[in-house]
């Protein structure tokens, strides 16, 4: 399965400059479930960029690799709850899934308290989803001008989950243009399934699973 890893980035990759000329999104391997023996050849190959979706698992899997490969770059891309925002700066170098002011002090008070400055997308609940997190649309500017001139995080985009319908490219279109009219550069938009559309509205973090590692076994 390791060797097949890095022959599906390779694929994933140049379909992507097959379809955009313009600069290449970061591709965010999402590792959740799969143990390190399962992303060696990855990370041999090159490959930094890596997503979970639970602290203690990403801790228990990347802590230690982290010592003789600096150069990885962990990405929380599931739901953060406040009490495991202090590991959280530890361990990881991006945050996807920034929604509430309260997340948002608790993440400033462990950056001062752990003397580290890590980088967020906020969430945005594109689809005004019950069951999901994220900031509605027409918070979301209010929210982004606490978090970055209050509080001083470094927020660089915006996160979206976009509903399971027919409409993705107008949710990708909406984001895109928001993220746009906010003055950030970072985006993080795409999944196996839509990367593609997600590249056509200038996503520059693409969070790919399954199209890389395999269906997952839900298994620890």
């Amino acid at each position: 399965m390791n060797d097949q890893s890095v022959n599906k980035l390779k694929v994933i990759k140049d379909s992507i400059k097959n379809f955009t000329s313009e600069s290449k999104p970061n591709i965010i391997c999402v590792s959740k479930t799969f143990p390190l023996s399962a992303l060696e050849s990855l990370i041999k190959s090159g490959h930094y960029h890596y997503g979970e979706n639970k602290v203690q698992e990403a801790e228990e899997k990347w802590s230690e690799k982290l010592k003789s490969e600096p150069n990885l770059k962990i990405h929380m891309v599931g739901k953060l709850q406040s009490n495991k925002v202090r590991k959280a700066v530890r361990i990881f170098d991006f945050i996807h899934s920034l929604d509430n002011h309260k997340l948002a002090d608790v993440c400033k008070k462990s950056e001062n308290d752990l003397n580290k400055k890590i980088s967020y997308f906020i969430q945005v609940n594109i689809g005004n989803e019950m069951q999901k997190s994220g900031v509605q649309l027409k918070d979301v500017k209010p929210f982004l001008k606490y978090c970055k001139d209050e509080i001083k995080l470094n927020v660089i985009g915006l996160m979206v989950l976009p509903p399971n319908d027919d409409n993705t490219e107008k949710y990708f279109s909406n984001v895109s243009r928001l993220n746009y009219e906010l003055g950030l550069k970072d985006l993080s938009m795409g999944m196996s399934s839509d990367y593609k559309i997600a590249i056509k509205y200038k996503s520059t973090f693409l969070r790919i699973g399954s199209a890389i590692m395999g269906p997952r076994s839900f298994k620890k």
